[in-house]
């Protein structure tokens, strides 16, 4: 929890995270700079915000800072100083010969990322990079392929400090695109988007068969386009749609589970996804519009998926929708609010359009808002919104800032003692050199290593362990780091360590345990769609235009088919054990791309449609004949 800081503290914090976004707005648009300096910059500002904003315990003064909180910001100041300063000898001294002052900055500067990085996301990351310096320390007491010959302490924290570890590309991702599009959604935030898209949600699917959990799925969808949180859109977005789910009949657990599952999905939802994206584009060498529109695909079978099983979940249970009359009219939505979305149609334009750059779309963005706003008396951004929305923007980023810094000192450790080609190794042995066993062990390492991280720093570290195994395999390494992020994303939602279940558990009043088995049924597709698309390129819209089309219908199809199976329900009746089963194996056969599995999954799916409509038919009959009445 942040404190409230009161009189000039109060005002110093605004100010500071005032001039961290003017900053990066001016070196990142008008006056660019080297990034080991701009790296510096960006990361003294976050540890900075961190120690003025959040207590270290529940016991730390609440309305100041401490007295060794402003102390640490001050020396947090120094090493950036220090680093930048001293940048043309440094870079040739970090990890081989630094002085006494490299150590001295180098390992508060350690101990600052693992402090903030509590401070904002809890002790399970800060412990587990503590342990990875301890293991880069005495790895050399370790047997058999996990040791190493060991190294000192002052060639670990010189090392971890260094481009291949904090200051490492997550970092860089952060500081160059992730800031401002943080800026750009505090921006779109404080216009009151947020509002319209669940009332755009609500006039669309609010009265149709279970049209509350319909709502939460558009929703978080959509919200994720300003979002990309897990656990911010269940806040956001659940506050509003879990209390309506269970007024019209869904369980608790399931309204908790759908809410979720929905949010998740929208680190997964283009056009802005989750920072990890951005990361992504940097590690794999690639544009962001690429991986883009890679994901679009997967997050629409995602998305569908969850609709489809939310309305049968509804049939099921015959719950309705809400009353149209308690309903925003859609129509009266776009045209009093819609041109709120303006601004994301700005961003999309200027990266696929006029094929600019991230930062340049993102500055773009943020113009635009302050100029389509200004129509308007009630969302014009006067001098006090703006600085709101820059404050808020700057808060925003620090808890992606520790991460990126923080997954920096494991992937240091990494790289530094061999550990994560090592991994790679292990996982090519006990797979035999096969595919598939890869795959699975690579998702398991995944979801283990996600838990309970941020989506970011668990991607970070999980691409740095598991994709250099599958890229040996003959993976594309687009489609190696796709299948990575999506297990990291959905760690959120996968027992017993699901943050975004937990989350919705709270606000539905739920058991977290039942609420997190849930939304992994909910979400099944997710767990499947990452191994599809390894298989079938096309589903990662690579290759021709015909096959992704295809891949992509017979995938909807297969979606479906996968709703029913699990729901265990087929147009207004119940389906047998066998019938599941089948609708299962269609389903699998039909997101898989491919000929001769798309044959066998339609037929399946045809064979079951017709032999049910039948039946139905033929119960209807008998029900008809049963309740004819005996002639005079």
């Amino acid at each position: 929890m942040d404190r409230e800081n009161e009189g000039i503290f109060g005002k110093l914090v605004v100010a500071i995270g005032v001039a961290m976004s003017l900053v990066h707005i001016y070196l990142l648009g008008f006056n660019p700079i080297t990034p080991w300096i701009l790296y510096n910059i960006h990361l003294a500002f976050g540890i900075v915000l961190v120690f003025l904003l959040y207590p270290a315990t529940k016991r730390s003064p609440m309305g100041r800072p401490s007295v060794l909180d402003i102390a640490m910001a001050l020396l947090a100041v120094a090493a950036a100083v220090y680093f930048s300063v001293e940048m043309e000898e440094l870079i040739y001294r970090i990890g081989v010969a630094p002085t006494a002052w490299d150590l001295f900055f180098s390992a508060a500067l350690v101990i600052m990322v693992l402090e903030i990085t509590r401070r904002t996301s809890g002790p399970i990351l800060p412990t587990f990079a503590a342990l990875f310096l301890l293991y880069a320390r005495y790895g050399g007491c370790l047997p058999g392929i996990l040791g190493h010959r060991g190294y000192d302490w002052s060639r670990i924290v010189s090392y971890v400090t260094g481009l291949d570890a904090i200051f490492s590309v997550s970092l860089g991702a952060s500081a160059q695109f992730v800031f401002l599009l943080l800026l750009f959604s505090a921006f779109l935030h404080a216009t009151g988007a947020g509002k319209f898209f669940i009332d755009f949600a609500t006039g669309v699917a609010g009265d149709k068969r279970g049209g509350p959990a319909k709502i939460a799925v558009l929703a978080s969808a959509l919200f994720g386009t300003i979002s990309g949180n897990s656990v911010a859109n269940v806040v956001s977005t659940g506050v509003f749609t879990i209390p309506m789910m269970k007024r019209i009949g869904y369980k608790p657990a399931f309204a908790g589970a759908v809410e979720a599952v929905a949010s998740t999905g929208g680190q997964i939802m283009p056009p802005i996804m989750g920072s990890a994206a951005f990361i992504m584009a940097q590690l794999i060498g690639v544009s962001y519009l690429k991986i883009a529109t890679s994901a679009l695909i997967p997050a629409v079978l995602y998305f569908l998926s969850v609709i489809f099983m939310v309305d049968l979940e509804a049939g099921k249970y015959g719950l309705k929708g809400v009353p149209k009359d308690e309903l925003p009219s859609v129509r009266h939505v776009l045209r009093t609010q819609g041109y709120l979305v303006t601004p994301v149609l700005v961003l999309i334009f200027v990266l696929v359009v006029l094929r600019a750059s991230v930062i340049r779309a993102a500055l773009w963005a943020i113009a635009s808002v302050i100029v389509v706003t200004a129509f308007k008396r009630e969302t014009r951004m006067g001098l006090a919104r703006i600085i709101s929305a820059l404050y808020d923007g700057a808060k925003g980023s620090v808890g992606i800032i520790s991460s990126c810094a923080c997954a920096g000192i494991v992937i240091g450790v990494l790289s530094l003692t061999g550990a994560g080609l090592k991994f790679a190794q292990v996982v090519l042995a006990l797979s035999h050199g096969n595919l598939l066993p890869a795959l699975v062990l690579s998702a398991v390492a995944s979801l283990v290593l996600g838990m309970g991280l941020p989506t970011t720093a668990s991607y970070l570290i999980c691409a740095a362990v598991a994709a250099p195994a599958l890229i040996e395999l003959g993976v594309s390494p687009l489609a190696a780091h796709m299948f990575i992020f999506y297990y990291a994303c959905i760690s959120a939602i996968t027992p017993p360590v699901a943050l975004a279940a937990y989350a919705g558990a709270g606000l539905a009043k739920a058991n977290p345990m039942r609420v997190g088995v849930t939304a992994v049924r909910l979400g099944l597709v997710a767990y499947i769609v990452p191994f599809m698309f390894v298989y079938g390129p096309p589903l990662l819209a690579q290759g021709g235009l015909g096959n992704i089309m295809w891949a992509a219908v017979t995938a909807i199809i297969g979606v479906w088919a996968l709703a029913m199976g699990i729901e265990g329900w087929m147009g207004d009746r119940a389906i047998g054990s066998i019938a599941r089963a089948l609708l299962i194996v269609a389903a699998l056969t039909l997101i898989k791309p491919g000929l001769a599995t798309d044959i066998i999954g339609l037929g399946l799916f045809a064979i079951i449609l017709v032999v049910s409509r039948v039946s139905g038919a033929l119960r209807r009959r008998r029900q008809t004949l049963v309740n004819i009445p005996p002639s005079e």
